[in-house]
């Protein structure tokens, strides 16, 4: 099914998109605490006092709350590639033993772990939302931002529903292909189903 694939696609560029912000935020946040560094160096004091106190007045520094949203913003990320990943079948595996043995032994394989990924990803999904329920339960805030946490549990649940249904399609398609025979999934570069 395509919508699947397209679904698995779209959250990997959302996921994109959020480490593209976040390495805006930490780049801009970097830059700003070492010009404000610069800003209290003995070599600006000792030049002028004045020309530090107003470098220091146009408030450059750090981004307030940058670990914060970087957290939060990894968090989601990381369930947002899992759809990709799952539908690719481009998780890090060790073959070392399976390469010896025939392609329908490795269609069986394939099967039984995506099966077993699948099952480690829904109750994974089904944690968050735990976690997720109690955040908004307690109203818990971030230290710096008082961002409720419950929105980056969202987030992050949002994206591991999104990789629990890709999963489940690619158990269901990883079982029928090593009970047909037939390749129903795009194969991993190099892999020999």
């Amino acid at each position: 099914m395509k919508w699947v694939e397209r679904l698995a696609r779209f959250m990997a560029i959302l996921g994109g998109a959020v480490l593209i912000a976040l390495i805006i935020i930490v780049t801009i946040s970097v830059i700003g605490r070492g010009l404000n560094t610069f800003g209290h160096s003995a070599f600006i004091t000792n030049w002028s006092q004045a020309a530090s106190d107003a470098f220091l007045a146009t408030g450059v520094g750090p981004i307030l709350g940058d670990f914060e949203l970087v957290e939060m913003g990894v968090a989601f990320a990381v369930f947002a590639f899992l759809p990709v990943c799952q539908y690719f079948g481009m998780h890090a595996t060790v073959d070392v033993f399976t390469t010896m043995l025939g392609p329908c032994a490795n269609r069986w394989i394939a099967a039984v772990w995506e099966i077993a990924l699948t099952a480690i990803i829904i109750l994974i999904t089904a944690r968050l939302f735990a976690g997720l329920q109690n955040k908004y339960a307690y109203g818990e805030t971030t230290f710096l931002l008082q961002m409720p946490v419950w929105w980056s549990y969202a987030a992050s649940f949002a994206a591991a529903v999104v990789a629990s249904i890709v999963a489940l399609y690619c158990a269901i398609m990883r079982l029928a292909e090593a009970i047909t025979g037939a390749t129903y999934l795009p194969t991993p570069m190099g892999a020999d189903h």
